[in-house]
This record gives C-alpha cells, structure tokens and sequence, in this order.
C-alpha cells in the first residue's frame, strides 16, 4: 500500500518538494510555538545535511577514478550529472526524517532542555564546513550538480540536432 503512494507521487516531483516543504514548515512552526525540540530540530538539520552531501556528490568520485566522467560543459558528448543519491530518494529521505521529527515533538521526553543558540552555531559552522568541502571538490573537478533545464540541441555541450531526412 505505501509503495503504491510512492508510485503514484514518483512522477511529480515539484509537488512532492511541496509537500516535503509544508511538513518542513509545520514542524518549524510546532518548535516555534512550543518553544522546545531543539536536540529534535538539531538531529533534523544534521540528518537533512547527511542526505545533501550524496545528493550534490558525483556517482563516481574523479579522485578515485581517473576516467573523466563529469560533464564538464565542454564541446564534447552531452553527459547528464549523475548523483551517489537520487532526487526521489533524497525527497523520500528528507519527507520521512521531517515526519519523524513532527511524530517526536509529541512526547514532552523528548523535549530534552537545552541551549539553543549553542546548537545553531554548531550547527551553522558544521555546514559552513561541510559546504566548503563541497564547493572546493566541485571547484575542483568542474562540476555542477544541478542544471536549470536540458541541454538544447545545437547548444555547446548538448545533443546534436536530429537530421529529418
């Protein structure tokens, strides 16, 4: 049954990050109101970082394969970039831990006090960090992982244009 609700909102994307971004904002509203969760809010933030690393990380890492299989916008063959972590299965893993995170903030055990900002800066510097590894390897290896549309035919770097003959 649940993998039947997968099927029917797989092709849909835009609504799916809709959804994903509701539940989001639910939850910060929730944390908000009630002025608690944050070890909750805290463990969201790092889980949704963990998932953001492999979305945005090549397939095949160019550091350990010296075959040049990034799409690098050259003039070259047309080469779509490929994730270690698909889209579905980032939304999926982003959907499920922000329901999780929603679920938690109904059991006051889990309200576990603390101060807050603590966790915002480290939290703030770990991404800070994290990022910056990330864009140094994309700077690197001349990659992007996301485009705004695909490749136009006759457009440097996309598909040759068909012939109609």
């Amino acid at each position: 049954r649940y993998q039947k609700v997968l099927d029917l909102v797989t092709p849909h994307a835009q609504y799916r990050w809709y959804f994903a971004a509701v539940l989001l904002l639910l939850f910060v509203v929730r944390v908000f109101i009630l002025q608690g969760f944050f070890v909750v809010a805290y463990a969201l933030g790092i889980y949704l970082l963990n998932l953001l690393i492999p979305f945005i990380s090549p397939h095949i890492d160019p550091e350990n394969d010296n075959t040049n299989v990034l799409p690098t916008g050259g003039v070259e063959e047309y080469r779509p970039f490929e994730r270690r972590l698909g889209e579905f299965k980032f939304w999926h893993g982003c959907t499920r831990a922000i329901s999780i995170a929603l679920f938690c903030t109904c059991f006051s055990m889990l309200n576990v006090p603390v101060f807050w900002p603590i966790l915002l800066m480290y939290f703030i510097i770990l991404f800070g960090m994290t990022m910056k590894k990330q864009i140094a390897h994309m700077i690197k290896h001349k990659y992007v992982p996301w485009s705004a549309s695909k490749a136009k035919p006759g457009v440097a770097g996309g598909p040759p244009p068909k012939d109609d003959k």
